[in-house]
C-alpha cells in the first residue's frame, strides 16, 4: 500500500512540474546549491587546518572552497546557473564518450569496435540532451516527465 501512495505522489508531482516546469528546477538548484555551499565551507576550513602541514595543499583547498562557495550561492539564487552547469557537464561527458568511441573505432581489435559504436551513439545522445537542458524550462519538463514515468512504473510494479 505504501508503494501505491508513493506512486500517486510521484504522478501528482510529475503533473504539477509538467504544468509549471520551472517549479521542478528550483528544488534541484537549491538543494545542489546548499550541497556545494557546504562543500565550499568544508574545503575552506580544511585548507586553514592543512596550512600548518602543507602550504600548497592548504592554498589549493581554500581556492577550491571559495569557488565552490560562490558556485553554491549562485545555484541557490540563480537556477539558470544550475541548468548551465548541468548542461556543460553533460556536453563534456558526451564529448569524452565521442572521443573514446572514435578511438575504439580506429583501433585494431574487433571487440572494441562495437564498444566504440555504442560510446559514439551515447555521446551524441548526451550532446543532444546537453543542448536541450540548457534551457531551465526544458530541464523542468524533463524532470516532470521523469517524475511522472517513475510514478507510473512504480504503480504497476509487482510486489515480491
Amino acid at each position: 500500500m505504501e508503494k501505491n501512495k508513493m506512486a500517486f505522489i510521484l504522478i501528482i508531482l510529475g503533473i504539477i512540474v509538467l504544468a509549471f516546469p520551472l517549479l521542478g528546477v528550483l528544488p534541484f538548484s537549491i538543494l545542489t546549491g546548499f550541497g556545494v555551499l557546504f562543500l565550499g565551507i568544508g574545503l575552506i576550513l580544511a585548507g586553514y587546518v592543512d596550512m600548518k602541514t602543507s602550504k600548497s595543499l592548504g592554498i589549493i583547498e581554500i581556492v577550491l572552497g571559495v569557488l565552490a562557495f560562490i558556485l553554491g550561492i549562485g545555484f541557490i539564487f540563480n537556477p539558470a546557473l544550475f541548468t548551465f552547469v548541468a548542461s556543460l557537464f553533460i556536453y563534456l561527458a558526451g564529448l569524452f564518450l565521442i572521443i573514446v568511441g572514435v578511438a575504439a573505432l580506429i583501433s585494431k581489435t574487433g571487440g572494441t569496435r562495437w564498444n566504440g559504436v555504442v560510446a559514439l551513439v551515447i555521446g551524441l545522445i548526451y550532446i543532444l540532451l546537453g543542448y536541450l537542458i540548457k534551457d531551465p524550462f526544458t530541464l523542468g519538463l524533463l524532470i516532470g516527465l521523469w517524475l511522472l514515468i517513475t510514478g507510473v512504473l512504480l504503480l504497476f510494479q509487482k510486489n515480491y
